[in-house]
């Protein structure tokens, strides 16, 4: 069993489809952490909640949290959940991964959050090329005004380690396509 296989899997559950493993989410989108343990057995029958623990406390991008004995994706939810995460006031540019052939909708139309409940941004520059080769080669770096989201009306949230979350990107804050 692989640990990296198994966080994927995590990660859908909590992020997806947590009922197609029998989980309900409360609102904020925990389940308890044995109910995890129980539906990730499932598919690898060797996991045990001290996997489970090592997952989520050494996550680079802070994907998870654990709470009470229970357990919840950061972010990157397509389902609704009230996340309640600590606004980030103090970002001055942020990074978005993306291929060059979005480029055309994106400058026309923004970044919306698609299928999910938000935008993802990065305080990193390096961690939003890795997270856009994910949908393709021809990576471009896009840069994410921050204080023009603000003064948009738009909050911009601590999600993970290094990552953001923002209802949505107005083509004017973005500054620069590298």
């Amino acid at each position: 069993m692989e640990r990296k296989r198994v966080s994927k899997l995590m990660a859908y559950i909590l992020r997806h489809s947590p009922e197609e493993f029998g989980l309900k989410p409360d609102e904020e989108g925990f389940v308890p952490l044995a109910e995890l343990v129980k539906a990730l057995k499932t598919v690898y029958p060797d996991v045990t909640g001290e996997l489970v623990r090592e997952i989520v406390e050494n996550d680079p991008k802070g994907r998870y949290e654990i709470r009470g004995g229970k357990i919840r994706a950061r972010y990157g939810h397509s389902f609704p959940v009230r996340l309640k995460h600590e606004e980030d006031t103090e970002s001055r540019f942020l990074y978005h991964g993306t291929t060059r052939r979005n480029l055309p909708s994106i400058m026309r139309e923004g970044l919306r959050a698609m299928g999910r409940q938000f935008v993802h941004l990065s305080t990193s520059r390096s961690e939003a090329l890795e997270t856009g080769r994910r949908h393709g080669r021809d990576v471009i770096l896009l840069i994410i005004d921050a204080n023009c989201l603000r003064r948009k009306g738009l909050k911009v949230f601590k999600a993970g380690k290094n990552v953001r979350i923002v209802e949505r990107v107005p083509p004017e804050c973005i500054t620069l396509v590298i």
